[in-house]
C-alpha cells in the first residue's frame, strides 16, 4: 500500500463523515445507545478487519468506540484506512 499524499487526505475526509486527522492517523469516535450496541459493532467490525486483513486501533468504554486507522508498514494513512473507514461508518448505522 502507498501512503497518501496530504491533499489525497484532504480529499478523501470530505466524504467520511465524522472522521478527521489526529496524530497522523484517520479518528473517530462513536457513540451508541448502550454498551450492548457497542459490543456488536465491534464484532462486525472485527468480521470486516479480518477480511481486510487490517485491523484498527481502538478503545472501548461502555458506549463509546474511538478508532484510528493507519497502516504502519506504509507509515501512515493509505487508501486500505479511507476503505475501512467507509465500512466502519456503515455498520454503525
Amino acid at each position: 500500500m502507498i501512503r497518501l499524499s496530504q491533499e489525497d487526505i484532504d480529499e478523501e475526509l470530505k466524504n467520511l463523515s465524522g472522521w478527521r486527522v489526529l496524530n497522523e492517523k484517520l479518528h473517530k469516535e462513536f457513540q451508541f445507545d448502550d454498551f450492548s450496541q457497542a459490543f456488536g459493532f465491534m464484532t462486525r467490525a472485527a468480521i470486516e478487519c479480518e477480511k481486510m486483513n487490517h485491523h484498527p486501533e481502538w478503545f472501548n468504554v461502555y458506549n463509546r468506540i474511538t478508532i484510528d486507522l493507519t497502516t504502519h508498514d506504509a507509515g501512515g494513512i493509505t487508501k486500505n484506512d479511507v476503505n475501512l473507514a467507509k465500512i466502519l461508518n456503515s455498520l454503525a448505522r
